[in-house]
């Protein structure tokens, strides 16, 4: 197995490099999709989540959770999000770590798509791939992409680590400042260097 850990900030288009990655074979262990998975109804993790910040967050409709709900509370509240990373951190690497492990005795090239790679380093990748973009450019799709209006794009951004540290943990950039099939290509030669890294 060749691990390799792929990081982006908000707005960078992660995913979308992901998803190119996926197309050229790789297995993806998705961490936003294992955060969802584990805040599903009626988990452990959701009813802790509500311990702390209050039973608003889940819906009454069908007991999932309003994330835009608990986004306004810890993006704007330093201790707040250290208690959401407290509870849903320990749950989300016990399930990163038994899909990786699934691949363990493979030669399958297994990227960990991880936006909080640069904040919770991870040993035992073979290459780190940052989609690098402008500030600006990642508030500009933020606000056009997701709706978001640009406060709260900016306060999104700001609350993750700067770009400039985020790059120093950088083996590979994937430049993302340009179009789908500028991105492409990047994406085609990457592949190219990180299948010879076995």
């Amino acid at each position: 197995m060749i691990l390799i850990g792929l990081t982006g900030g908000i707005g960078a288009g992660k995913s979308t490099v992901s998803a190119l990655l996926a197309k050229h074979g790789a297995v993806i262990v998705d961490a936003d999709q294992i955060a969802r998975d584990i805040q599903s109804p009626g988990s452990p993790v959701l009813a802790a989540m509500a311990e702390r910040f209050g039973e608003h967050i889940i819906s009454d409709v069908d007991g999932s959770l309003i994330r835009a709900a608990v986004a306004e509370i810890v993006f704007n509240d330093e201790s707040a999000l250290k208690d959401l990373n407290g509870i849903v951190h320990p749950a989300m690497q016990s399930e990163i770590g038994r899909q990786i492990a699934a691949h363990a005795d493979t030669d399958h090239l297994v990227v960990l798509d991880f936006p909080l790679l640069g904040e919770n380093p991870r040993e035992g990748l073979s290459a780190t791939v940052v989609v690098d973009i402008a500030v600006e450019v990642a508030v500009e799709r933020l606000v056009e992409q997701r709706g978001m209006d640009e406060a709260d794009a900016h306060s999104r951004v700001s609350s993750q680590i700067s770009r400039e540290d985020r790059l120093a943990t950088a083996t590979h950039v994937i430049d993302n400042g340009g179009g789908l099939a500028a991105l492409s290509d990047q994406v085609d030669k990457l592949w190219s260097e990180l299948v010879q890294l076995s």
